[in-house]
Order: C-alpha cells, then structure tokens, then sequence
C-alpha cells in the first residue's frame, strides 16, 4: 500500500521532540504502488529523506525544509532538545503505557498541560484512531480504550496545535503502548523434569537435582517453585529441601523462566531409595515433576572403546571385500540366482558351443562321423536310442572326445539348436563381431575348456565376450565344462589370461568330463548337465525328425 502526504494545506509545520518516534501523517493511495519520499530541501540539504508512513527516531539533524515525491506539499520539520522544553512539561514515563488485557485503558499525551490548546488528535501509526473500528473515546486530551486487546500495541502519536511567532506549529508527541495480561492465563509449566523421570549417578560424586519452569506473565507475580523429598519414596513423608537461589530468564511482559537446583554434595546409597518432588504454583493452579536417582553402571574403557572399532572395522572390512571381490559377487548372483524370461522367439538358437579341437579329437573325427551315419542295426535299436539318450552313446562315448560328442547328444539326442561358428556363420565377416553377435541369437554360452582352448587366443575372446555379456544381460546362460583341468592347470599360454577372465574362471559354474570315466560317473555328468540346460528350446528339429525315422522304420 502506498500513502500520499495529507494535503489540507500546501504548506505545513511539524514540531517533534528529540529522541521520541516521529511519522509523517499520509493518506493512503489505491492508485500508485510507489513509496512516498521526503527529502529535504533548501540551504543544508545533505540529503536527508525518510519514507512518507515510517517511523522513525527524530534527531536535531532532521530539523529543516522538505518536498515530497508526487505531490505539492512542503513542509517543515523542526526537532527541538528535551532541554528547551520546561521541565514540567518533560516527563519520561508519559512516553510509554502498559495496558492490560480485557480492561480498560488510558493513554495520556505527553506535554499536555503545557499548552492552552486541548484540541487533540490520536493516531495509532498512521491511522487516526477515530476511523479505527474500536469503541475509544477522549477525555482532556487522554485517549480512553474502553477494552484492551492484544492488537493495541504499537506506537501512537497525539498531534496539538500551538503557535509560536505567529506560525501554526503541530505538535506531535508519540507514546508506545504495551498491551499485555493482567494475571497468568495457564498454570506453570515445568519444562524439566517433564513427569517422572530417572537419572543416573555416580555413588560417592555430587549432583544437582534441576527444576525449569516456564511461567505466565502476571503484573503482581505469584509464582513459586519449590524442591520436596519423599524417603523411601512414600508420598506422605514429603520434605522441604534446602535449595539454591532462584535463576530468572525474563521475556519482557510476556512469560519468565525460573530454574532452580538443589546441591546433593555426595551421593549414598540412601540417595537411590528417596523420590524428588519439584512443584511450581501460581494464581492458576501448581504442576508437579519427580526425579529417582539410580545408580550408574561403570562401562570399563576398553569395552566403552572396543565395541565401536570393532563394528567399524567389520564395516570398512566388509566394504574393501565389497570393493575387491564385486566382479565375482554379480557373476555368482547372475549365474545362479537370476535369469530372465525366456522367450524362445527372441532367440535363435538355444546353445553356443565354443570348443577348440585337440590333436585326439580331430583324429576320431572322422570315425565318429562314419559311426553316428551308419545308424542304429535294427528298428528295435533306433528306438531305443530315441527315448532313453543316457542309456546309448552317451553312456558307451567315454573313449571319445568330449568335442565329438557333446553336439551330437545336444543337437540330435535332446533336440537343442546349436550355433557352431564353423558351421552357422557365414565366412569372411569379422571374427570379433561374430562371436559377439552369435552371443546375442544365442540362449546358453557353453564352453569347453582344456589347455589348447585357454592357449588359443580367438577361444578366449569367445569367453571374455560370454562373461561380458552375462555381465550386462540377465538372460543369458553360462557353463563352463572341464575336459582336461590337470592339464589346463598346468599349461602356461604364450600370454597370460584377461584379468576379466581369470576372476570368472573361479566363479562361473563348470562340469567335469574325463575321457575313461567309469558309465556311472558319465551318467551323472549328462544328468548335471540336463540340468543346467535351458527348460525351453527354440525349436525341436533333430529330435522330431529322428522320431520320425522311428516310426516309419
């Protein structure tokens, strides 16, 4: 809201007294949202202004000349010394009113015997008092508040007309009003011991029993706090304890805080059987907080020191296992706790066979072709092998290599879709993006390791890149199957393993297979290994086509 100087004259007089409030009376305007500057004008002007509608502190230096902003009024103000006024017209405590609540009140202007002119008119800040929507009256220029409420503090000025060497001076006096209670609204609060409580201590040191309480303002006080003890905590036998002077915390007419203490110079065991009874009492009513002393359990250094390192240390421990062994963490999480759905039309083949042909095994290669051509003898055989793989060549193969055999068993014997680099990806793309590719239309990473495979620098790539991807996939499926680990121990590769794969190596699950084994040892690795296959397939080609033949035949 922005307030215009009162313009009933173009030209107006203000006399103010040193060291009281003084405000420039204005009207208020609905039109402008700009404050109102005063500044001051004529010889000796430096600069002085002051906002038309603010209080402030008048001192000798505001006496002069001054022009408001946005209007044609003048004015000045002059600031006279307490010393030029007579002393019987000089009273300090007129220039400050206590008023009490829900009664009435009277605030008297200051100086006003002083002058033969009873014409007075109040204000409260900037707004006379008669447009207020209050019941007030005045009485030989007192201004009578006929009921008091808390919305009546502020500063008020009381304006008289005088005149001095033929000029019509307003005099304004200013009076700052306190409205406050009469007597305490509440009953004393007793901020400690807030109820009942217990402390602890030391048998044979002092302590000192303390009693806060937060207490209304009251104009004629009445508060009281007192310390009581009950031996052997018998309500009955209550005591009046000698206590330490009283400590006060004033709030000015608003609420006062009173702690007070009571000394215990040595505590006894007699001490732990008794009950402290502070109670705190004005007009209102009185309030109550007990204190028992219990004994204090001695905690002996080392445990008090020992049991925090101890848990900091099994938390930075945990932390650097954390830091040192996470790679290993996810891959035995990803491995065996999470796999996501799968969707056998996302995939176009179940399993990546990755295996490096050995001297051994590229030698019965071709025996192992001319036999799994040459078929079953009779129908009786064929079917046989159809519905009971374990109890066939897998369980009569333990004489031939694992490379041999284990795309027979998986592709015709229990109808999963490999993908074989040599056979399902079309030569003279980049060896690195078809691994990486046939990775990702793949299912389940199966790969067969023995020295010549951790020696052969493409076979480690296909594994480094499985472990990548078991990494950032959650559907893909890795095993590791050991066809020579003695050998692969002992191998020494012209250069050393990725640290990537090194750390998997320990983790990743793995099968054994060992050419020599006796049938029941193989029987349990095609068994484990059915296991670990995925539970749906792509699509059941060679098996189907295989019971086909059965049936015909």
């Amino acid at each position: 809201m922005t307030y215009f100087p009162i313009t009933d004259a173009t030209h107006q007089h203000y006399r103010a007294v040193e060291g009281e409030m003084f405000m420039m009376p204005c009207n208020k305007s609905v039109n402008r949202h700009m404050d109102v500057v005063c500044s001051r004008t004529g010889e000796g002007a430096d600069g002085t202004s002051f906002v038309c509608g603010r209080g402030f502190p008048a001192e000798a230096k505001h006496s002069g000349k001054y022009a408001c902003s946005g209007s044609e009024l003048f004015f000045q103000l002059q600031v006279v010394e307490r010393s030029e006024i007579s002393l019987g017209c000089i009273q300090s405590e007129e220039n400050s009113k206590e008023l009490y609540f829900d009664q009435g009140g009277e605030v008297p202007c200051p100086g006003f015997n002083c002058s033969n002119n009873t014409h007075v008119i109040w204000y409260k800040g900037n707004e006379a008092v008669s447009e207020q929507k209050r019941e007030s009256c005045l009485t030989g220029g007192t201004l009578h508040l006929c009921k008091v409420n808390r919305y009546d503090t502020g500063v008020y000025f009381c304006d008289r007309q005088i005149i001095d060497q033929g000029v019509n001076w307003t005099f304004r006096r200013a009076v700052n009003v306190t409205a406050i209670s009469a007597e305490a609204s509440d009953s004393p609060d007793i901020i400690y011991p807030n109820g009942n409580i217990t402390e602890k201590v030391e048998l044979g040191q002092p302590h000192t029993l303390r009693c806060t309480v937060h207490f209304d303002f009251e104009k004629e006080s009445s508060r009281e706090v007192l310390w009581y003890m009950n031996y052997g905590s018998n309500t009955e036998t209550m005591n009046l304890l000698l206590m330490e002077p009283q400590e006060l915390d004033f709030v000015p007419k608003t609420f006062t805080y009173v702690v007070i203490r009571k000394a215990i110079i040595q505590v006894t065991p007699e001490h732990l059987n008794n009950r402290y009874t502070c109670i705190a009492s004005n007009i209102v009513g009185n309030s109550t907080g007990t204190i028992e002393l219990k004994e204090k359990i001695k905690v002996k250094w080392p445990s008090l020191v020992g049991y925090p390192i101890a848990s900091l240390l099994l938390v930075a421990g945990l932390g650097i296992v954390l830091h040192v062994k996470w790679l290993e963490i996810q891959l035995i999480y990803r491995s065996h706790f999470q796999h996501g759905n799968h969707d056998g039309d996302e995939k176009e083949f179940d399993v990546f066979l990755s295996y490096v042909w050995s001297p051994p095994s590229a030698e019965v290669m071709g025996v192992s072709t001319l036999s799994s051509q040459r078929g079953p003898d009779t129908d009786e055989e064929a079917c046989s092998s159809c519905m009971d793989p374990l109890n066939t060549e897998e369980g009569k193969s333990t004489q031939r290599p694992l490379e041999v055999v284990l795309p027979q068993v998986l592709e015709d014997r229990w109808g999963y879709r490999l993908c074989l680099l040599e056979r399902d990806v079309v030569p003279g793309g980049a060896y690195t993006n078809d691994v990486v590719l046939a990775i990702q239309r793949s299912r389940m990473l199966i790969c067969l390791l023995s020295a010549d495979y951790l020696s052969n620098s493409n076979a480690v790539f296909v594994l480094e890149s499985g472990v990548q991807a078991l990494l950032q996939d959650s559907t893909l499926k890795l095993l590791l199957i050991w066809t020579s680990r003695a050998s692969a121990s002992l191998i020494q590769p012209d250069s050393p393993l990725p640290t990537l794969v090194q750390r998997a190596l320990k983790v990743l699950p793995s099968l054994e297979w060992t050419s020599g084994k006796p049938a029941r040892a193989t029987s349990n690795f095609w068994r484990s290994l059915k296991k670990a296959m995925p539970d749906h397939k792509v699509k059941l080609v060679s098996l189907m086509q295989n019971q086909k033949h059965c049936t015909l035949a």
